[in-house]
């Protein structure tokens, strides 16, 4: 089953090239690009963040055009994955914030309903990385209420 869509009717988004391998004009190795991965990694840079610079700084479109694998994959391989999938990481970060401001101003009522709704995608996604085995069975979100 997979997850509803809450919010949002647009299809808009960008495309990859539709050959598969790497571009001629790129000159690394798939070792120094590993080798780079696991340096961000380790100054805690999150595997979007580690694209989006090695896209940008580097020039390398599609890490996994080159080295075969995803950048996530090569984290976990190597042992500098993050514990918490980056996704579920967001969402418990976009709970807290909303939590620190509804302390601050107890009459929006739009940010407790949206809190409402944040945090059932957080039990949701929770319970979808807990049958897959990417959090541990243990693990339990625990808004600070």
């Amino acid at each position: 089953l997979a997850m509803g869509k809450m919010s949002g009717c647009g299809i808009s988004g960008s495309a990859l090239p539709f050959r598969r391998k790497a571009p001629a004009w790129t000159t690394m190795t798939p070792s120094s690009i590993t080798d780079l991965i696991e340096k961000n990694a380790k100054k805690g840079l999150t595997p979007s963040q580690i694209g989006v610079l090695m896209r940008d700084v580097y020039g390398i479109p599609q890490v996994r055009f080159l080295t075969g694998k995803k950048i996530l994959r090569l984290l976990k391989k190597r042992g500098c994955a993050p514990s918490l999938p980056e996704d579920l990481y967001h969402l418990i970060k976009k709970a807290v914030i909303m939590r620190k401001h509804m302390e601050r101003n107890r009459k929006d009522i739009d940010c407790k309903y949206k809190l409402i709704l944040t945090e059932s995608r957080i039990h949701r996604i929770t319970r979808y990385y807990k049958r897959h085995g990417q959090v541990a069975p243990t693990w339990k979100y625990e808004s600070k209420k």
